[in-house]
């Protein structure tokens, strides 16, 4: 088990180790092997097993070998007996992945004489999409101030980065996108000479372990930074000043990724603003891309933002698939459309976005939301495994899950970041793991939630079965509870406009931004079918069928396809007013009842961590009340029908 004196919230997953029964170790490399790869190996087995692991004559052989034999980034793992050779084989970065893999299997209690696994990653490309701004705050950032920007510039602690990036590289990710999608002036001066040595001493620190640098930035940037009176994407002088700025980042950064653009979206300029196509402008930096292997990220979140409430045929979910799916096959080959999870905003329940896998022509990559905007913010928990689970099993299509799909359309994932500079990297201790899902489950999205906790449980707090199985299942829990005491049956959006924390059941209901539930006296939700706005028949016939009936409608999503009156009955036979109010009840009990279960760990937990998550636990309790008291009082407003079990609506 985890040496429990020795745990640091910083260290995360990779906690340092005291293993009872120490086996000692020879190491052995052949030619080829990176030197992080080979240092990885050696600091892993000390972690875990202590100092003194290594001996010139111990029995039992490491070895570390490049096999370009393997799938790309793959690696293999295997135990001879009769040698006492542990192979490590890996084909490129697969090797140091195939290590890390080893420490996971032996941190979570796999015998050294019963490793065996062969791995590659479903997509080529994991990405981590940080929100942080030049001047060090973090848009939808709850853990503290970004770890690499101060003062509008980039100014970071080398060590803290090259720890970061051991993290992520342990979980598979290979892409670290630096900077917010909402790019200012002073992001859009990533691209100036200025910034250019400090991007390259960066990506100096993140390139021995795998990853590979990106940039957002700006389509205007041209006309920002005073250097064109346009950015329109057909004009010569245009596609000039991308070209040119384009070689001189790839001269400071050759092996750079690419770039992720907001185009057309909540006030960031593009190219429809011009009159051009969202393939106009995204081909535009593509070219410029191309020469140096480059990618163009280009983010399909563009609706219209100064919607009229009043007019209910818009319907901001449908916007995506609109404009994007019209324009399947004019995008260069080195463009991806950066998909949200979901059709809304990473809400706590939305189906799939309908324009997920539905191109047949144009590459995707799938986004999800590791800080949690709209699902706590990293004071409540959720555990976002959960979520990312169910979305790799919607049907895309007519009936393939999503996750058949990663690798082919989809051909990467990206996750906005919920890392800072506090001491634990994302604020609440247990939110670590849903940066340690994400590199996980992108690597391999037929994880299941359950094996995926279990893994960072085992790694981060020891493998004794009195405190992994108890704090597994609560993680586990945790986002139907959040549900319950929130928006269930595809609510969504009854949280205060600015911060997104918090219940109000209408700070959205009159705005412009197109994020309805329209709850009247009589009824509440959407008609998103053939009679509504007809959102659903964006999915293909089976699965709109599907979603138009009441009756075969997932009832977690209901609310989400269906304006129901509140004497609808649901199947389990409650009215969907009492429903409501039962499940806000239940929510908030439920939160209450962490605090308890959390406590009953005490003995088998680093006081470290049980303070710091007793604390964020006591908030969500006090949190999930007012959401409990908050809606629970709008409706009973809203209907006069009281509470059925006779209990007291705060009115």
């Amino acid at each position: 088990m985890v040496g429990l004196s020795r745990y640091s919230e910083y260290f995360a997953w990779l906690q340092p180790g005291a293993f009872p029964e120490r086996q000692p170790l020879r190491l052995e490399a052949s030619p080829g092997v990176s030197q992080t790869a080979r240092e990885e190996c050696v600091a892993g087995m000390e972690r875990l097993f202590g100092k003194g692991v290594w001996a010139a004559d111990a029995p039992v052989t490491v070895a570390l070998a490049r096999d370009a034999a393997l799938p790309a980034e793959g690696y293999a793992l295997c135990f001879d007996a009769q040698a006492r050779r542990l192979s490590v084989r890996g084909n490129g970065n697969g090797l140091l992945y195939g290590v890390f893999a080893l420490l996971r299997a032996l941190a979570t209690g796999v015998p050294l004489a019963q490793v065996a696994a062969q791995s590659a990653p479903a997509v080529p490309r994991r990405v981590i999409d940080h929100w942080d701004r030049p001047d060090g705050s973090i848009e939808r950032g709850y853990a503290g101030r970004s770890i690499f920007f101060r003062n509008g510039a980039l100014a970071y602690d080398a060590a803290r980065i090259r720890d970061y990036a051991r993290l992520l590289a342990s979980v598979g990710v290979n892409v670290l996108n630096v900077n917010n999608v909402n790019v200012d002036a002073a992001g859009a001066r990533l691209l100036g000479p200025e910034a250019l040595p400090d991007l390259r001493r960066l990506a100096d620190l993140l390139r021995p372990y795998g990853i590979r640098l990106a940039l957002s930035v700006r389509f205007d940037s041209p006309v920002l930074l005073g250097e064109l009176p346009t950015a329109d994407p057909l004009d010569p002088r245009v596609a000039g000043w991308w070209r040119e700025r384009t070689e001189r980042v790839y001269a400071a950064v050759p092996d750079l990724d690419g770039y992720l653009i907001k185009a057309d979206s909540e006030f960031q300029s593009g190219p429809a603003a011009l009159g051009r196509t969202q393939a106009d402008g995204a081909n535009l930096l593509a070219r410029a891309l191309a020469p140096h292997g480059g990618i163009v990220y280009w983010r399909c979140f563009v609706y219209n933002c100064e919607q009229d409430w009043r007019d209910a045929s818009v319907d901001r979910p449908m916007a995506a698939y609109d404009e994007f799916m019209p324009l399947d096959g004019l995008f260069e080959p080195n463009v991806i459309l950066q998909v949200k999870n979901g059709p809304s905003d990473f809400q706590v329940r939305e189906p799939n976005s309908p324009l997920l896998g539905a191109m047949e022509r144009t590459p995707q990559a799938l986004e999800v939301q590791i800080t949690q905007e709209y699902t706590g913010q990293q004071i409540d928990l959720y555990n976002l495994a959960v979520q990312w689970e169910e979305v790799f099993a919607f049907p895309a299509g007519e009936g393939e899950a999503l996750r058949g799909l990663m690798g082919g359309k989809i051909r990467a994932m990206a996750g906005v970041a919920n890392v800072g500079d506090d001491e634990n990297w994302t604020g609440h201790t247990l939110a670590q793991l849903n940066l340690y899902a994400f590199g996980r489950m992108a690597w391999d999205p037929g994880l299941t939630a359950q094996a995926v906790t279990g893994e960072w449980v085992r790694q981060t707090f020891g493998a004794d079965p009195a405190l992994a199985g108890p704090l597994t299942g609560l993680l586990l829990e945790s986002r139907a509870v959040y549900e319950k005491y929130s928006t269930p049956l595809g609510l969504g959006w009854m949280v205060n406009v600015s911060h997104h924390y918090g219940p109000s059941p209408e700070g959205y209901e009159y705005t412009r931004w197109g994020t309805y539930h329209r709850a009247n006296r009589d009824a509440v939700g959407v008609d998103r079918t053939g009679a509504g706005t007809g959102f659903a028949r964006q999915y293909g016939a089976a699965l709109a069928a599907r979603f138009e009936d009441p009756a075969t409608c997932p009832e977690e999503l209901l609310l989400f396809f269906h304006r129901l009156p509140y004497g609808h009955r649901l199947q389990n036979g409650k009215t969907l007013l009492q429903y409501l109010y039962d499940a806000h009840f239940e929510g908030a009990a439920e939160a209450e009842g962490f605090v308890g279960r959390w406590d009953a760990l005490r003995p088998l937990l680093p006081e470290a961590a049980y303070a710091s998550v007793r604390a964020r636990l006591l908030r969500q309790a006090g949190n999930a009340r007012e959401w409990r008291d908050v809606v629970n009082t709008y409706f009973y407003r809203l209907t006069g029908v009281a509470d059925e079990k006779g209990r007291k609506i705060y009115a």
